[in-house]
């Protein structure tokens, strides 16, 4: 690798001191190093698709410094380019972001002499009304403000699988099974696997259940009338970042997308001894 690009989450690095460090490292060692900025903010401290516009796309790698959420925000946006991202955990839990900063230097390290691999991460596609946002963890529907529950049916392939009342429903990937789809109660799912979850929230009924669906299938979520309540405002939201608003009778289509987010690994370790690291912190 010789041509790399920081994305930084300014908050979690607000005197650009982390970044600074690996921008020097990488070019004491002869590397090519940019800091994205927001077109036109480059004070501002959101990680946007206005930054990826200064990502060179002959970029051989992006490091995005901040957590989970700048990692998603991220690939949303790195997916178009098809440039491979390694995530800096300045958060907390850091599933997606997996170098810490007591490892950076070990990181970087093995990332100019090619000790890695890539993984490749299904994404997910929905469109409303002419309306379309791509996510890597999951497109959540649910109420934006009214303390009421929503009525929504469920398709699949065209035909009727069941019918919800209830506060909302994560659709996720397998990458985004240990994000909102964990703790409303769905699965946990190796991130290398082809398959979509669909989790209600806070179901009113004692007998839902969580769904796994080959990655194949299209889905449709269809708000019925019963969601028309005063306030009752709904929304689908991409990786908990992209909102498009929804109203009774609308439909949103959701697939699998040709898209991919390519994550580098630096560590072989397994999906499972990270999920057993993690549940210990």
């Amino acid at each position: 690798m010789e041509q790399f690009c920081i994305v930084t989450n300014k908050t979690k690095d607000k005197n650009l001191e982390i970044t600074g460090y690996i921008k020097k490292y990488l070019e004491d060692h002869g590397k090519k190093c940019i800091v994205a900025e927001s077109a036109g903010k480059p004070a501002s401290d959101v990680i946007g698709r206005e930054f990826m516009s200064s990502v060179p796309e002959d970029s051989d790698c992006c490091i995005v410094l901040g957590g989970d959420g700048t990692m998603l925000e991220a690939a949303r946006s790195l997916a178009f380019l098809d440039i491979p991202i390694i995530g800096v955990n300045l958060g907390t839990m850091g599933y997606l972001a997996e170098v810490e900063k007591s490892n950076i230097d070990e990181a970087l390290s093995r990332l100019i002499s090619g000790e890695y691999e890539i993984e490749d991460r299904m994404m997910l596609h929905g469109s409303i009304n002419g309306k379309e946002d791509y996510a890597l963890n999951d497109i959540v529907i649910s109420r934006a403000s009214a303390i009421q529950a929503i009525n929504y049916n469920i398709y699949v392939d065209g035909l009727l699988l069941c019918s919800y009342h209830a506060d909302g429903i994560i659709i996720s990937t397998p990458t985004g099974s240990t994000g909102y789809n964990m703790s409303a109660g769905g699965p946990i799912v190796e991130p290398s696997g082809n398959m979509i979850l669909l989790t209600p929230i806070c179901p009113h009924t004692l007998n839902s259940r969580s769904m796994v669906l080959s990655a194949d299938k299209s889905i449709t979520i269809e708000l019925t009338d019963g969601s028309r309540k005063r306030d009752n405002k709904v929304v689908a939201a991409f990786d908990g970042s992209g909102v498009i608003d929804m109203n009774v009778g609308d439909r949103i289509e959701i697939n699998k997308s040709g898209k991919k987010t390519k994550i580098l690994r630096l560590n072989r370790v397994s999906f499972l001894e990270v999920l057993s690291k993690k549940f210990s912190m």
